[in-house]
């Protein structure tokens, strides 16, 4: 899968955690260390499965436990309209 932010959304890190805004859509999303940490991968690498690697690293997670739980992560996201995640043509790339 793959992953890019979308829309007007104003993002300001505040200690560990990243507090997000869309005049847009007129939602606040308050975002904890991980989550934070996720939304910084997906300028940096733009890829589901290069952020799980990453984040299995960073956080010693299971690669299982770490992929259902930014799957679930980014679908929220996209829900809220903050990014839009493309399914990836090349099975090579993701196997989101």
């Amino acid at each position: 899968m793959i992953v890019s932010k979308r829309g007007d959304w104003l993002a300001a890190r505040v200690g560990p955690e990243i507090l997000m805004m869309s005049m847009e859509k007129g939602l606040y999303l308050g975002l904890s260390e991980t989550g934070a940490r996720i939304w910084e991968l997906v300028d940096e690498l733009g890829l589901f499965e290069p952020i799980c690697r990453q984040l299995e690293t960073e956080f010693e997670v299971d690669r299982e436990v770490c992929e259902k739980e930014v799957r679930s992560f980014l679908e929220e996201l996209a829900e809220n309209g903050a990014i839009d995640p493309v399914p990836s043509a090349d099975p090579a790339l993701s196997r989101a």
